[in-house]
This record gives structure tokens, C-alpha cells and sequence, in this order.
């Protein structure tokens, strides 16, 4: 089991309503199993506002994709948060672009709603232990969630990380 952090540095996400491809670089990433039994544990999500001028309500969305990406991975950082562990032979997918098929927000599978204001506030959210949301896989609807603002929001720039678990 291999634990990592993803993180992303000022993105402006845009509000995309439900089943719409999410568009590069504005959204705070996507995550898939690397192959069709690969499981990733989510134990933490964090977002840091820094809109710089007006209150910017941010309507935060975690939430499985009912189609999921294909393609070249990019955008983000993702580091092993425990320096001596091991990566898997077949690591996860994840980032914030995507070459191919871009991923979209399930209408039905929401897990967590995180609404913040961006202009300096923050929203930290720990999963207690044992009931880590998860994927399962590689392919929709359990295989990959994604992190996105949703439709009735304003946006300003966001930096956040995503605690996961590879099980």
C-alpha cells in the first residue's frame, strides 16, 4: 500500500454542470485506478481560496465520472507522501488534463459537496478512518471520481491536495 499526494497551484476551475467534459487545466484533477482492479482510498481533500478582489462562492464537487479519461496524463503534482515506500507496479492515474477523452462528472454519483469561499477562505475535509470514499478499477462509473466545481458558483483561483491510498 502506497500513499500520495496529489496537488495542484492556482487553478481557476470553471463550473461545469453534470455529464460535460471537463475542460483542461480547469478543473483540480481526476483520479483512475491504473488498471481494472487497482483501488485508491481518498483520505483527504483540501482547498486554499485565492481569489484576490471579490467574494467568489465555490460551489466543490467530488464525484465519481460517468465516463472517464483516455489518453496522456499531465497537470499537477503527485508525490509518495511516505519517502521508503515501495510505488506499485502499476501506478494510478491522475491529473488535471487529458489528451483523448476528457472525464465527466457523474449526475448520480456525487460523494462529497466542499463549498467554499475562495476569496482566502479554506475547506478541509478527512475521511474518518475506515470509510474512505474509493475507486475501484479503471472504467466508469466506480473506476474514476474527479474534483470540479459545479453549475450556481463563482470561482477564483484555487490551490488544493488530495490525499489517496493505493489499496
Amino acid at each position: 500500500m502506497a500513499r500520495y499526494s496529489f496537488s495542484v497551484t492556482s487553478v481557476t476551475p470553471t463550473a461545469t454542470a453534470d455529464t460535460t467534459n471537463l475542460v483542461d487545466s480547469t478543473y483540480l484533477g481526476f483520479f483512475q485506478g491504473g488498471n481494472s482492479t487497482q483501488r485508491l482510498n481518498f483520505a483527504e481533500i483540501y482547498m486554499g481560496g485565492e481569489a484576490a478582489s471579490t467574494s467568489s462562492p465555490s460551489i466543490m464537487v467530488f464525484a465519481r465520472d460517468s465516463i472517464v479519461m483516455t489518453g496522456t496524463v499531465g497537470g499537477g503534482r503527485t508525490a509518495v507522501t511516505d519517502a521508503s515506500n515501495t510505488a506499485p507496479g502499476t501506478v494510478p492515474l491522475v491529473g488535471n488534463t487529458a489528451a483523448t477523452t476528457k472525464p465527466q462528472r457523474s449526475a448520480t454519483l456525487h460523494l462529497l459537496h466542499l463549498s467554499f469561499n475562495a476569496y482566502g477562505g479554506i475547506v478541509r475535509w478527512v475521511a474518518r478512518p475506515g470509510e474512505e470514499p474509493s475507486v475501484v478499477g479503471n472504467t466508469a462509473s466506480l473506476g474514476e471520481a474527479s474534483l470540479s466545481a459545479f453549475t450556481g458558483g463563482t470561482t477564483g483561483q484555487i490551490s488544493s491536495h488530495v490525499l489517496y491510498e493505493v489499496v
